[in-house]
């Protein structure tokens, strides 16, 4: 009923705008849709660009979606290296990575480490959790400029990439905790560009549809970026293999409620992006 709806209307939009001379009206059109014998839904997606569900209280969206247990930040690393020099790059953060996250005189762990398989080639990834925030990222920044090993390691490193980037991240507080887990497994991040303004109806619908995605356990964590590019949203999952993932994701589809989930969450995006990856045998996820 929708997209009959949107057809003999098109006149009357122009880049997701209505035009005040459009040639019908939307209120006879929602009203028909009210109406409509279909099956109910909490909403239409006509009726949902305009409406938005969230929390009337005039507040960040960090504070909203953030887990208020924790006090975690995570920092989220991508590294394009010299395709020559992918061994040897991984061979140093064997050797160096662990040793921070194991030292408790720095209050960061690494959650894991990986390359990526299927996406952009000859990259690194790396997720960083830092317990206590910016206080502890920033304490973390000040004593490994004093640590002469690293201060080496980053010299070395710096003479194989291409480009680096990163983003600091909260995690979402409907998501699992990002923990470790046993392998041999493949990871899979998803990464979300939202429309600027979404955030939050980003998270209210994922606060219903992750229950649909945690039967077999391959929901590792899901983030939302506070500095780097924002509104970005990083979606983390564990499967066995190519094939498992093929199974688990055709069988959300049919469980009562996840195509709506989808439907009314794709206008919300503007890019979106997919990697397999492989963690390193160092990585706490493997």
């Amino acid at each position: 009923m929708a997209a009959r709806v949107v057809q003999a209307c098109g006149a009357a939009w122009a880049g997701g705008v209505l035009r005040r001379a459009a040639p019908c009206s939307l209120q006879p059109a929602l009203r028909r849709l009210t109406s409509s014998n279909n099956r109910p839904r909490e909403d239409s997606w006509l009726k949902s660009l305009f409406v938005r569900k969230v929390d009337p209280r005039k507040d960040a969206h960090s504070n909203l979606l953030a887990k208020k247990e924790t006090s975690s930040l995570y920092k989220l690393q991508f590294h394009n290296v010299k395709p020559e020099c992918l061994e040897a790059y991984n061979k140093i953060c064997q050797e160096v990575l662990p040793k921070i996250h194991e030292d408790k005189h720095y209050p960061c762990t690494l959650v894991g480490t990986w390359n990526t398989w299927y996406g952009e080639q000859d990259q690194a990834v790396h997720l960083w959790r830092y317990e206590g925030g910016y206080p502890a990222l920033t304490e973390v920044m000040n004593k490994l400029r004093e640590n002469q090993e690293f201060v080496e390691f980053r010299k070395a490193r710096s003479n194989m990439l291409l480009s680096r980037k990163n983003q600091l991240l909260l995690e979402f507080s409907f998501w699992n905790e990002p923990i470790p887990r046993s392998g041999p497994n493949i990871y899979e991040l998803r990464s979300y560009q939202l429309r600027p303004g979404t955030m939050i109806e980003w998270g209210n619908y994922w606060a219903r549809a992750i229950r649909f995605r945690q039967d077999g356990n391959e929901a590792v964590g899901g983030f939302f970026s506070q500095i780097g590019q924002l509104y970005m949203v990083h979606h983390l999952w564990a499967y066995k293999d190519l094939q498992s993932r093929e199974d688990i994701r055709n069988a959300a589809w049919h469980k009562h409620g996840w195509e709506e989930l989808v439907y009314y969450t794709v206008p919300l995006i503007q890019e979106m992006e997919s990697r397999i990856m492989i963690p390193l045998k160092t990585s706490p996820l493997q």
